[in-house]
């Protein structure tokens, strides 16, 4: 009896072995990077998908007098929160993002010279001790570019590495202190122009990730003519010759490696109004408005609804939404268009997706889709 239950046992370990495999098979070795970017508010574990995600970098912390700090009020208490959530999912690593395109004034003196840099990483490694973090991110919106009127020099382009390299060397340091790899990334701009302000080819040595920010490309506010802010190919009729897969061949080019180069996508639109209705308003003259929408502000108020027609441009593999009566044009991103990305990180042997920015999208349609598209799913 003992043998006849010996073997029934190991008849259901084997069958339940086998109905795992596939499931098992399936699970993505892409890394899935959120950006949050709560300012002063008190993040809810149960708002966060930890199971999804591969990463969270935090935004922001800010530069002052040459050393890291916390940007908001709140930051102590959602570290302590994030940190929580690795109960759902163990693998998962906490970063603080530090700069952004409204706090990037204080790289460029910081990088100046060995000592500043110094000042600001033994900061950075007391930081990350602190609020018991898996790294830093370092996002200078730009290294030798004004950015958001920044102050920038062209010794930057040197700067950066060094700052790169020598933080690399420290956190190694810590890390073996503290039993655990502790993450480098940097958000980099998308266009050639940063690409000659920076040696991303030395960069890439000392990094993790390389958060390619393929977003924004068309931005009403500073473009008069409507485009696509995230369109993955370059429709042959845009001016501006724009898209994911155009800034990906750059970096490739410039020699940085497709394992480190993680696709950016936003969880937010454009809008243009007082647009021509050419062509349902792509590419026309328009100016700006002041709708600024969240994916899912877009899904439930403007796609297919009050007035605005889905479309997508197959050119383009990119969704985008137009109002006739209103004469006002959306530029997103949606499930359809983030399926296709996915295919395109995998096809290309990419390291994953980061997004910009979490809340955008409360019922977790495109994360959903990321997962789904990075496993394919």
């Amino acid at each position: 009896m003992r043998r006849n239950l010996f073997l029934l046992c190991f008849c259901v370990w084997v069958y339940a072995l086998g109905s795992l495999t596939p499931t098992l098979a399936k699970e993505s070795s892409k890394v899935i990077i959120a950006y949050i970017f709560v300012r002063d508010r008190v993040i809810q574990p149960e708002e966060i998908a930890a199971d999804q995600l591969t990463h969270i970098n935090y935004a922001f912390a800010n530069i002052k007098d040459g050393i890291i700090v916390e940007g908001f009020k709140n930051d102590a208490e959602n570290y302590r929160v994030l940190n929580s959530i690795k109960v759902r999912n163990p693998r998962l690593k906490v970063l603080v993002s530090v700069g952004g395109w409204t706090w990037s004034g204080g790289f460029s003196d910081m990088t100046l010279i060995r000592e500043s840099r110094r000042k600001f990483i033994e900061s950075s490694v007391e930081f990350i001790r602190n609020h018991q973090l898996d790294g830093i991110d370092i996002d200078w919106e730009y290294p030798g570019l004004p950015g958001y009127g920044n102050p920038h020099r062209p010794a930057d382009k040197q700067n950066f590495t060094a700052l790169l390299r020598e933080l690399r060397v420290r956190l190694n340091q810590e890390g073996k202190k503290l039993g655990r790899h502790l993450s480098i990334s940097i958000a980099t701009g998308a266009s050639q122009d940063f690409l000659d302000h920076t040696e991303m080819d030395k960069v890439q040595r000392y990094v993790d990730t390389v958060n390619l920010m393929t977003y924004d490309f068309y931005e009403a506010g500073s473009d008069p003519t409507t485009g696509h802010h995230a369109c993955l190919y370059t429709n042959p009729s845009d001016p501006k010759k724009v898209s994911a897969d155009s800034s990906v061949k750059d970096y490739l080019q410039a020699h940085i490696s497709s394992k480190k180069i993680v696709l950016g996508v936003p969880f937010y639109g454009h809008a243009w109004g007082e647009v021509e209705s050419l062509n349902n308003g792509l590419f026309q003259v328009g100016k700006e408005t002041k709708i600024h929408a969240s994916y899912q502000e877009i899904a439930e108020n403007y796609s297919n609804k009050n007035g605005y027609v889905r479309y997508w441009d197959s050119q383009a593999s990119a969704p985008y939404l137009w109002n006739e009566a209103s004469r006002t044009f959306i530029s997103y991103e949606d499930t359809e268009s983030l399926g296709l990305k996915c295919k395109y990180v995998r096809q290309h042997n990419l390291k994953g997706i980061m997004f910009w920015e979490y809340s955008g999208d409360h019922r977790g349609e495109l994360l959903g889709a990321i997962n789904k598209g990075l496993r394919g799913d």
